[in-house]
């Protein structure tokens, strides 16, 4: 086999996965042993995309593999499918190129799937992962609600692909302590490596293009899912696999539904549409959030609304850096906006009681993002450290109304402040505004 590059990933390095290893095998001792489980084939015409925990160890994009570091040697074995005697679907790595495989990955040993029973039936003490692998387009709060629902159905009720393959190692390995090696590989995965930062970057420059392009095209007519046509073509000739994530295009009343997904509502002159999108890279992702208006000119009560939204969301913005922690950033920007709401003459009541309940939500500092948009790694508990990435996300709601309003990029702590990935996309309402008045006809209308 040829070291074809499409065989294997190029965005790390062998001995940055040897570095993430090195860290597990720190973390279980020397008497302990990891697997992992890789993703199952695809059903159906979809491109196999390999679960989050396993790429995260090794890069490899093979369905069925497994992953196996022996704590008393700190070795690392690859089991790998073999070589199909007839493919039509081009050469994936196997177990039958292991010299290949070894230089790729930088994992000690290659066996094929017959080998893994064998290796791990005298193991004492097995760390697996217990939470739900993260897949294509997916991230675990999803699926751990997708699997609540499964569970309570009566006629479709089945242990998770989680739950069944602890169940075999129990099998397999009888003498073992079994462990879940979910936090250990969420700690890991909470701060990013500058490799993963610079990935995480271009999916939020692309998520950034993304907006902007739709901003411009945008006009009365076109329907929701037509900006995230768009917005998919850019992705795919920007090297990504295409969206990240179920993308939110949602305009007019649509908006209040806060994950809106059906994305087939035509825009409407007087409408805002709240666009939501980021693309799969690398197997890493990014987010953004935008809110313009379908005419190409804020209204005045939108101007009011987004206007202050824009205003917290550079207030939070400024005041991110290592050492603090969310509750800090959010106490110090609600300080600086308490002043501007009270300042502020608002034209309904409604709209100054949402703005001040804007100062009690904690939530404006949101979610980690990398390899999910909703990513694993709590960091609100301490204080930030560069290679944390997170979402600004500044939200209020006007309930009198159904009016929900937001405003999102993604960043990345660094030394000194912040990387705004998501920075190109127009923010001020002005800025908005100057695109829009030379948006061009859509392309292929």
């Amino acid at each position: 086999m040829t070291t074809d590059t499409s065989l294997f990933q190029a965005d790390f390095t062998p001995e940055e996965f040897a570095t993430r290893r090195a860290r597990i095998f720190d973390a279980i001792g020397p008497g302990a042993h990891v697997v992992l489980q890789g993703a199952p084939p695809v059903r159906g015409f979809d491109v196999f995309r390999q679960s989050n925990e396993f790429y995260y160890l090794c890069g490899v994009e093979v369905p069925q593999a497994y992953l196996v570091l022996a704590g008393a040697k700190r070795k690392t074995t690859l089991y790998l499918p073999h070589r199909e005697r007839h493919s039509s679907e081009g050469a994936v790595l196997t177990a039958d190129d292991v010299d290949l495989a070894r230089q790729l990955t930088g994992v000690d040993e290659v066996c094929g799937l017959e080998n893994l029973a064998a290796d791990l039936a005298w193991a004492s003490a097995i760390h697996t992962p217990h939470a739900p692998a993260e897949g294509r387009m997916g991230s675990r709060d999803e699926l751990q609600r997708a699997n609540a629902k499964v569970a309570a159905d009566p006629w479709d009720a089945a242990p998770s692909r989680e739950a069944r393959f602890v169940e075999a190692l129990r099998r397999i390995a009888p003498r073992a302590e079994i462990h879940d090696l979910t936090p250990v590989l969420d700690g890991l995965r909470a701060v990013k490596s500058p490799a993963e930062v610079a990935l995480c970057r271009r999916a939020g420059e692309l998520s950034a293009r993304a907006v902007t392009e739709a901003m411009r095209i945008t006009r009365p007519g076109l329907i929701e899912y037509q900006l995230g046509a768009l917005a998919e073509y850019i992705y795919l000739y920007g090297g990504a696999r295409g969206d990240g994530y179920r993308p939110i295009i949602a305009s007019g009343e649509n908006i209040w539904t806060v994950h809106y997904f059906r994305n087939n509502s035509p825009l409407k002159d007087g409408d805002l549409v709240l666009m939501d999108t980021a693309p799969d890279l690398g197997n890493y992702t990014s987010d953004i959030g935008r809110l313009w208006p379908v005419s190409g000119t804020y209204a005045p009560w939108q101007r009011e609304l987004y206007g202050y939204m824009v205003e917290y969301h550079k207030a939070l913005l400024k005041r991110i850096r290592p050492g603090v922690t969310a509750d800090q950033v959010h106490d110090e920007a609600a300080a600086e906006m308490a002043r501007v709401v009270e300042a502020t003459h608002w034209s309904k009541p409604a709209y100054a009681e949402a703005a001040r309940r804007t100062l009690l939500f904690r939530g404006h500092l949101s979610h980690p993002v990398g390899m999910a948009v909703h990513d694993v790694g709590d960091y609100k508990p301490r204080p930030l450290v560069p290679g944390v990435v997170l979402t600004v996300d500044p939200q209020m709601w006007v309930p009198e109304e159904k009016v929900y309003i937001r405003c999102e990029d993604t960043v990345a702590v660094t030394e000194t402040g912040i990387d705004n990935f998501t920075a190109a996309a127009p923010l001020e309402l002005d800025d908005v505004e100057k695109l829009m008045r030379d948006r061009q006809a859509p392309p292929l209308a």
